[in-house]
């Protein structure tokens, strides 16, 4: 079936402008957009009145780390009371407490939690997500998150993509060997994941604390053979250049890059890499080095925004928030932000063919907001503004999806 969706305003991202058309309509068939276009021009289809509403793509969420067991708020109340990070992880917490948490959840318990995240995310207007695994390091518990990320977009109106961030830390078994580790992971984790279908996307996280370059090449070398893109937390505390490594191997992202140099910016934009920027993780940590926005422009190198929704350092549940905030903290545009969270945030999981923006030929995923000018989605803060949300051309009734 046919169906136009029309009386409104369209902001379409291409090429990541608000690219405008004033009383638009948009004709959907096959879950695609077949035509779209000033309303006076449309072709004939079942028609949807949007009562002069603002649309935009779907919002994509292209960073998340929404399935985990536990809560860490108890550590923020006690990093807000002076508590450093590392005393908190030397009694036990931090991440290592996540992982204790996770590998002892069951994977219903886990799907449980993450689902009712995912459905403020919804409820926010996002239509497509990522969600890492990195919570389990070990084999089974990897495979258990993975498992619960495809239950998730099986369950919810919503594309769900899966990372494997199996080389998020060093889990407590592998103590002082992470050449061990990043041999298992290579060796036997990763080709056994991705045999049984469960990895969109390798990711691994590049720092001083976690893993070093070399170490992380091996994993990227491994993803190769597999034939499995790759993706890479960068430059968040330390410059080591793993942006310009990310580049090396035509990564879909570096993401956070806060200490990344103009040559690392260089690297991303000859290789078409794009810069995931991740303002939550930025703002709750109360982080003072920025991003290099300049370089970033200069260079030409698409800027992605999303949530890094996760338990330690961004326990995020709005984009729309994270829109505002790179705008507030970044100094990014409404314009910049909106492309971050629709035609980059498509780029950012090898998706840009098929969504972000509003064109024909592209997977009908929209938003109709009840906002005066698209400019409004960084401009609120907090709150749910009246929506209509489409996926594949038909209309999600978003107040019937419930957390239960």
């Amino acid at each position: 079936m046919k169906t136009l969706w029309q009386h409104c305003h369209v902001a379409t991202m291409a090429h990541g402008k608000y690219s405008i058309i004033e009383d638009a309509a948009i004709l959907t068939a096959d879950g695609l957009i077949e035509w779209i276009g000033p309303r006076s021009e449309a072709p004939a289809g079942q028609g949807v009145d949007l009562g002069g509403a603002w649309v935009t793509p779907g919002l994509i969420d292209c960073h998340t780390h929404t399935v985990f067991g536990g809560n860490r708020s108890g550590e923020f109340e006690q990093r807000l009371q002076g508590v450093s990070y590392a005393e908190i992880a030397a009694a036990g917490g931090g991440i290592a407490s996540t992982v204790r948490a996770t590998r002892a959840a069951t994977e219903d318990e886990l799907f449980a939690s993450a689902r009712k995240r995912l459905v403020s995310l919804l409820r926010d207007g996002v239509t497509t997500v990522e969600i890492k695994s990195g919570y389990g390091l070990d084999l089974a518990s990897e495979r258990k998150m993975l498992r619960v990320i495809r239950r998730l977009g099986d369950a919810l109106p919503l594309s769900v993509r899966a990372t494997c961030l199996a080389a998020h830390a060093l889990p407590p078994e592998y103590k002082d060997r992470a050449d061990d580790y990043i041999a298992h992971i290579c060796d036997e984790m990763l080709p056994a994941l991705a045999a049984e279908g469960l990895v969109d996307a390798v990711d691994a996280f590049c720092e001083y604390l976690a893993f070093s370059p070399a170490q992380v090449e091996k994993v990227f070398l491994k993803a190769r053979e597999l034939g499995v893109p790759v993706k890479l937390h960068a430059e968040q505390l330390s410059s080591l250049h793993g942006s310009s490594l990310a580049a090396r191997y035509q990564a879909l992202s570096a993401d956070h890059l806060e200490f990344m140099t103009e040559d690392d910016c260089k690297a991303m934009a000859a290789a078409g890499t794009v810069a995931v920027l991740l303002p939550g993780a930025f703002y709750f940590l109360r982080e003072t080095q920025l991003p290099p926005m300049d370089a970033l422009r200069k260079h030409g190198v698409a800027i992605a925004i999303a949530s890094d929704l996760n338990p330690g350092t961004s326990p995020a549940l709005s984009v729309r928030l994270m829109l505002n905030m790179a705008c507030t903290l970044f100094r990014m545009t409404p314009e910049e932000a909106l492309a971050g969270a629709t035609v980059y945030a498509a780029k950012a999981l090898g998706l840009g063919a098929s969504h972000g923006s509003l064109e024909v030929g592209k997977v009908a995923d929209f938003v109709a907001w009840d906002i005066e000018r698209p400019a409004d989605l960084a401009y609120w803060l907090g709150g749910e503004l009246n929506k209509r949300v489409v996926r594949h051309g038909a209309e999600v009734i978003v107040g019937d999806i419930t957390c239960g």
